[in-house]
């Protein structure tokens, strides 16, 4: 493995579905426009209640790439 530099952004996604779908979605949505992608943090997770039930997951994390040459 060479040395790397890398860059990390964080962003927050989020789901009515699951905490693993909030991050998935985050990390397509940057994929999108980002290179290089190489590492997730999760540094935040949050729910919205209603009904005596969680409705809506949000997971802050930071995605990590490696700067190009």
């Amino acid at each position: 493995m060479s040395d790397h530099v890398y860059k990390h952004i964080e962003l927050t996604g989020s789901s009515t579905t699951s905490i693993e779908d909030a991050i998935q979605k985050a990390v397509a949505r940057a994929a999108k426009t980002l290179h290089n992608l190489r590492w997730v943090q999760v540094t935040e997770t949050r729910g919205h209640i209603e009904n005596d039930k969680v409705s809506h997951w949000q997971v802050t994390l930071k995605i990590g790439f490696t700067l190009e040459e």
